[in-house]
């Protein structure tokens, strides 16, 4: 009888999709904001480019539960709850990413940012086409960890979303089961 229930009473179809859609997307736009970061950070001069980098690496620091009330009532202001926008856009940045790739980039040999610039390439494409295609075992292994973390994120998804069309199935499950007494 709790099984019956369980499928007769959440749609799963939407769940699963939510639950590939939530670390799928932000996790895609992970690696493109912190790969832009870490190049800019690794491979560009600008004035406090060292201070910038010791204020994201402190923010490793800070829990992620100290910001959900201020980031939850930004939303609530921009009318994103229960949206997509609301689930991707706060977690689409680490402090952790940025610092792996950041590392990684400084690690990749000026050689190839000369011979990219003797070739007429600007800071756009030596990233897009000398740094992020010898990037790729850095990214993929970004994108595993981040992904995996956020597939097994049930916080964020339960705050952001009171509709069960919007939330994820770790979440939608537990509350079913709570509000049901399913075990």
């Amino acid at each position: 009888h709790g099984i019956e229930a369980v499928m007769s009473g959440l749609p799963f179809g939407r769940l699963i999709v939510n639950t590939f859609v939530f670390p799928g997307g932000t996790s895609v736009l992970l690696l493109l904001f912190d790969s832009m970061t870490a190049f800019a950070l690794a491979r560009l001069k600008f004035r406090g480019q060292h201070i910038l980098f010791i204020v994201i690496l402190a923010t490793l620091m800070v829990p992620f539960q100290v910001t959900l009330v201020p980031v939850f009532l930004t939303l609530f202001h921009l009318g994103w709850l229960n949206s997509y926008q609301a689930l991707i856009v706060p977690r689409a940045t680490s402090a952790l990413g940025i610092f792996l790739l950041r590392q990684f980039f400084m690690q990749l040999p000026r050689e190839l940012d000369d011979a990219a610039r003797i070739d007429g390439a600007g800071n756009f494409t030596l990233y897009w086409r000398v740094i992020l295609p010898n990037a790729r075992p850095a990214l993929a292994s970004l994108f595993i960890i981040q992904f995996s973390t956020l597939w097994n994120d049930f916080l964020w998804p339960l705050v952001v979303s009171n509709n069960t069309d919007m939330q994820t199935l770790p979440a939608a499950l537990t509350l079913f089961s709570s509000q049901s007494g399913v075990d």
